[in-house]
């Protein structure tokens, strides 16, 4: 599938980040708040344009999760670029409201795609288990679990879910889209405030994919599962009631990878492939 941009057009990339608190998630919606309505609306009107210039980003999030390292791309005609790329940035914020921002807005390299050139999203979920809750000025980013955690128990489980696998079990499944993913990392750390933070980068995720390891690996951490069980639950292929989704704002996605320049457009060929995993089954 060809991703050439159209003549007289020029391709930007946008880095961006938002509080994702009051945000019905990036994807435009009727009659709700979301990330793509805000930018595409902001953008519109600092470069005065008759018509809205549709973004493509590198992950849908969630309601209610954040980003400080999302990605997204907008083809604009060369004139408009030309006459506010310079302002663009200090334009924009003037406009937008203080929960989102953008941070840099360059054009892109060619066979740019912030979607499908991406070859890794690395989020953070953060928790805290002090009996005393979560701090207040925190309050929007981190989980208070009300049981005692045992990091090592969840860095042990997490091994068993590293690797190219079928995560039809974490994930909420959508029509005709595939399941399969490469996780790349899951480990946690607890840092000395108390907080313990979930690094989970893959090729890409499903949908609620990062919450429902999340909420399974604290089962582990609590005591409730054993460590075997995150590992048992995938092998099984399907929704386990157990594992639970956890909320979505102790949740952040931290940053978005791409290839050298000369690969992009192989890459962004290569991520439209539907996969399988050796051997049998797809989705």
């Amino acid at each position: 599938m060809s991703d050439e941009v159209e003549p007289g057009f020029v391709r930007v990339r946008l880095d961006l980040s938002y509080d994702g608190k009051d945000f019905s998630g990036w994807a435009k919606q009727r009659s709700r708040r979301t990330v793509q309505e805000e930018l595409e609306t902001a953008l519109r009107t600092v470069t005065r344009s008759a018509e809205t210039y549709e973004l493509t980003v590198a992950g849908r999030t969630d309601a209610g999760v954040h980003a400080r390292g999302q990605v997204a791309h907008v083809d604009l005609p060369e004139e408009l670029w030309a006459e506010h790329a310079d302002k663009l940035l200090r334009r924009l914020a003037g406009r937008l409201p203080k929960d989102v921002r953008v941070w840099r807005a360059a054009e892109a390299p060619y066979g740019f795609n912030a979607r499908f050139s991406a070859i890794w999203r690395r989020y953070a979920y953060r928790v805290t288990d002090h009996p005393g809750g979560v701090d207040p000025l925190l309050r929007g980013h981190v989980l208070w679990h009300d049981w005692d955690l045992d990091v090592d128990a969840m860095n042990a489980a997490s091994q068993a879910l590293l690797g190219e696998h079928d995560f039809a079990a974490y994930c909420k499944r959508r029509e005709g889209a595939t399941t399969i993913r490469t996780l790349q990392t899951l480990s946690w750390v607890r840092d000395a405030d108390g907080i313990v933070t979930a690094t989970v980068k893959a090729d890409a995720f499903c949908h609620n994919m990062v919450r429902s390891l999340v909420g399974a690996l604290l089962f582990v951490g609590d005591g409730h599962r054993p460590v075997e069980w995150p590992g048992k639950v995938l092998a099984a292929g399907v929704r386990d009631s157990a594992v639970h989704v956890v909320r979505p704002h102790g949740l952040t996605l931290e940053e978005v990878g791409y290839p050298a320049d000369d690969q992009l457009m192989a890459r962004n060929k290569e991520a439209r492939n539907k996969r399988t995993l050796p051997g049998g089954g797809c989705c």
